[in-house]
């Protein structure tokens, strides 16, 4: 009789080194004094200010809270490894640090009276670019062009009609980054 061994594999590198430093983020910011919100946060200062620019990255380490937090790392889990698979972890690093940048750019640029933290930017452009896992010898599966619909209208919509707290442009710029992003990974490849 075979004996059967049953291990815990590393599948997705990327994302969960990516998780790991935001829980770091929101645990120190949970139990200490430090107000991480204002080191991570992307948010208009001063152009003198060097933190300015490093904000326009780390903006997506840090969460409000710990269900913030977890709503986004939820998604990241359940969609991240097959987009890294995909794509590799370098490519989706590369993917990830643009998106934040053109995040943190939107925001300081057009929102000045915003401060932006949270992974849900790269959650949108993580699940446009997973719509793009099925493009086959120049098919586009419907469920691509519905997908960016669905999401990006609805966030347009939800931004014009409601008030919250939630970043839409985020969501917005992380979604339109995605289908970049997998439009020019997709073309190379055909």
């Amino acid at each position: 009789m075979k004996k059967s061994r049953f291990s815990i594999g590393l599948n997705a590198p990327f994302i969960l080194g990516m998780g790991a430093l935001s829980l770091v983020a929101i645990i120190i910011s949970t139990f200490t004094k430090i107000e991480m919100l204002a080191i991570f946060a992307a948010y208009r200062t001063s152009l003198a200010d060097p933190m300015q620019y490093i904000r326009l990255f780390t903006h997506v380490l840090m969460h409000a809270d710990l269900s913030h937090y977890v709503g986004n790392y939820m998604m990241i889990l359940a969609i991240g490894p097959m987009v890294e698979e995909k794509y590799g972890s370098s490519r989706l690093c590369w993917m990830t640090v643009i998106t934040a940048l053109i995040t943190g750019l939107v925001t300081v640029l057009f929102f000045p009276k915003t401060a932006v933290v949270g992974a849900s930017g790269i959650v949108f452009m993580m699940i446009l670019l997973a719509s793009f896992t099925n493009i086959r010898q120049g098919k586009l599966p419907i469920t691509v062009p519905l997908v960016a619909v669905l999401y990006i209208g609805n966030e347009v919509l939800l931004g014009l009609f409601t008030v919250s707290n939630i970043s839409r442009i985020s969501h917005i710029v992380g979604g339109l980054c995605g289908a970049v992003f997998g439009v020019i990974f997709h073309t190379r490849r055909s």
